[in-house]
């Protein structure tokens, strides 16, 4: 006797399911204990687990968000090839990302790139084996607002944004100017992407 199966409707099988959220990022090293390191002062993390071969990091309710993987003798990653430029992480408030890069900059942890790219203010750091993290604050208070910035004249001319001085933007902050003010991108003139470092 043939048994039939029972087929699910087309609507079902064909349907895009979205991830409910982006869980965690893993990276590969040689330099196991100062990637670690970094990451926890960095991100505020918390080792969750470690054995020296594997940690796993987190700095909410995730079990964890950075992985690092501790294998020996790996050949440091070459400027301009195909793979991941950044990963990002987006702070609260402005005050938090002031905050944040205050404190690293005591500790000599200072980003190597910060551009008001329109929707964000970002201040991008390279870790010990040179990954770019991305630390930014919404500039709009919307996801409209800032999908709404994509199709205007000004990201037409600029899809990149306005590099800032991260100690004059905090010095601003203190200052008691308004929040909106320091987070409006500055005109500016015409910038592609030729003109970012995408190592």
């Amino acid at each position: 006797m043939n048994q039939v199966l029972e087929s699910r409707p087309q609507s079902v099988t064909s349907a895009v399911i979205s991830p409910a959220r982006l869980a965690h990022v893993v990276l590969r090293t040689s330099q196991f204990d100062a990637l670690v390191d970094w990451y926890k002062t960095v991100l505020g993390a918390t080792t969750a687990f470690s054995d020296g071969a594997l940690a796993f990091l987190s700095y909410d309710e995730e079990h964890h968000r950075i992985a690092v993987l501790n294998i020996p003798d790996l050949p440091r990653q070459p400027d301009g090839v195909t793979g991941v430029h950044h990963f990002a992480f987006t702070y609260a408030s402005l005050s938090d990302l002031v905050a944040t890069y205050e404190r690293l900059d005591r500790i000599n942890i200072r980003p190597v790139l910060c551009i008001n790219h329109g929707p964000t203010t970002s201040m991008y750091y390279a870790d010990p084996d040179g990954n770019q993290i991305e630390l930014q604050v919404d500039n709009y208070d919307t996801v409209e607002e800032a999908g709404a910035f994509f199709y205007s004249p000004a990201f037409a001319k600029n899809p990149i944004g306005v590099d800032f001085n991260p100690a004059d933007l905090a010095r601003r902050f203190h200052a008691g100017e308004d929040e909106a003010s320091i987070k409006k991108r500055p005109d500016s003139g015409t910038r592609g992407l030729d003109t970012l470092s995408l190592r």
